[in-house]
């Protein structure tokens, strides 16, 4: 599924539509380069979950836990770029625990992700503000929003 989004509004939008639809126990591996609006998807899925913390990018704590209707466990995969360093995240031990997982910087961890993950690449659109979400393995995309250029 393809969804393109013109403001950080909007990508917040997107991700809240796709927080509402969560139940735990789902990762969401978040692909793509620096400033394309990942932790502003991460902020939409957090409200779509009901947590009231303010989010932000977990670049040096490497995740943040945050309380909803469903626990979000919110990683930053930027600087792990060894099984080493990927174990001491805690990751591992998240993956069971029923939470949500919205991991920034995916690509760095592709081997060690579950096979069901969803993956979502973010890319720049046609646009400076426009952003292009490609989402694979999301059931019942049907309902996805539609954001006017």
């Amino acid at each position: 599924m393809r969804v393109t989004t013109n403001s950080w509004k909007q990508t917040e939008a997107l991700g809240k539509w796709l927080g509402s639809r969560l139940s735990g126990g789902e990762v969401i591996a978040l692909f793509g380069p620096m400033g394309m609006g990942k932790t502003a998807f991460t902020r939409g899925i957090a409200l779509g979950l009901g947590v009231a913390d303010e989010i932000s990018s977990p670049t040096f704590a490497l995740v943040h836990e945050h309380e909803g209707r469903v626990p979000l466990y919110h990683f930053d995969m930027y600087r792990v770029d060894s099984w080493d360093d990927l174990y001491s995240t805690g990751f591992f031990d998240y993956l069971g625990s029923g939470g949500v997982l919205v991991i920034e910087w995916s690509e760095n961890i592709e081997g060690a992700l579950p096979e069901d993950a969803v993956r979502v690449t973010l890319s720049r659109g046609e646009t400076e503000n426009q952003r292009v979400f490609l989402f694979e393995g999301l059931p019942g995309e049907e309902d996805a929003p539609v954001f006017p250029g």
